[in-house]
């Protein structure tokens, strides 16, 4: 939200430290929209399942990828990869790793990063109008986590998408299920969403208290599939230190590549020889 596939300051710095740390490891950014503008603009206007029908065809047609690969999502980008994996995950996602992700909802439209966004101001004046309208639901893509009293009725996408509805999805549960590992990382200062915690699966309650993710029926029910990958040692919680999408290189370095892809990569190619 508010960024672009390539920003040098922020995924553009992310995929160059990648490929310093990981070398000889094909790294893609992936762009929703033809230019660098659109996908900006795609982070707030459209919908969710459309965009991610149209990564899923990208990625389908990159050679590089046809055997599987590793997924750093960061903010509500984390929610559009969890998204690929229960609709097509083809190919398919092996580690799947989300920052600060919107997993459980939030209960207030984020804040924008920069004040001076006017594609981020546009979206909050628009979902002034009624943030379960259909034209809203149907355009602004907050608006389709947004989560409160209603949410099961008139949200269109994440209801869905986390299995809450009474028709349970299995190829859903079974998507997750198929994942190597989860890792879940919340920002321990997070004010940019609320709860910061949804970035675990927590959410609020009516009562705004917040409720962890196993103290839910969607854990322990098995709803996604999260309880089974939580007993087997496959879905993980970490916390990054500090505001919404302020991470260090350090971090990176010394909590994600280093443990998540350096180490699954040395993993593979022992089983390789």
């Amino acid at each position: 939200m508010g960024d672009d596939c390539c920003n040098p300051e922020s995924m553009g710095r992310v995929k160059a430290l990648l490929e310093t740390q990981l070398p000889g490891t094909f790294i893609y950014s992936v762009r929703v929209g033809d230019t660098t503008d659109s996908d900006h603009k795609a982070g707030f206007f459209g919908k969710i399942n459309d965009q991610v029908d149209a990564v899923c065809e990208e990625l389908s047609n990159i050679p590089e990828l046809m055997n599987g690969f590793n997924a750093i999502g960061f903010s509500q980008g984390g929610l559009l990869l969890r998204t690929y994996v229960e609709r097509c995950n083809r190919p398919a996602i092996h580690r799947l790793i989300t920052f600060g992700s919107p997993h459980g909802g939030v209960s207030d439209i984020p804040n924008c990063m920069n004040p001076r966004d006017f594609t981020c101001r546009l979206m909050r004046s628009m979902v002034k109008s009624g943030v379960y309208s259909n034209y809203i639901q149907n355009r602004i893509i907050q608006a389709q986590y947004y989560r409160d009293k209603g949410y099961l009725e008139k949200n269109q996408f994440l209801p869905v998408i986390n299995n809450e509805l009474d028709e349970k999805n299995r190829t859903y549960k079974d998507n997750i299920k198929s994942l190597d590992k989860l890792i879940l990382i919340r920002f321990s200062e997070d004010v940019m969403i609320k709860p910061g915690f949804t970035a675990w699966f927590w959410i609020d309650n009516d009562q705004g208290e917040l409720v962890p993710l196993q103290n839910q029926s969607l854990y322990q029910n098995d709803w996604l599939g999260l309880k089974s990958l939580d007993n087997q040692g496959r879905l993980e919680f970490l916390v990054c230190p500090g505001q919404h999408m302020q991470i260090s290189d350090e971090y990176l370095k010394d909590k994600v590549i280093q443990p998540y892809l350096i180490e699954h990569v040395k993993k593979q190619m022992i089983k390789q020889d």
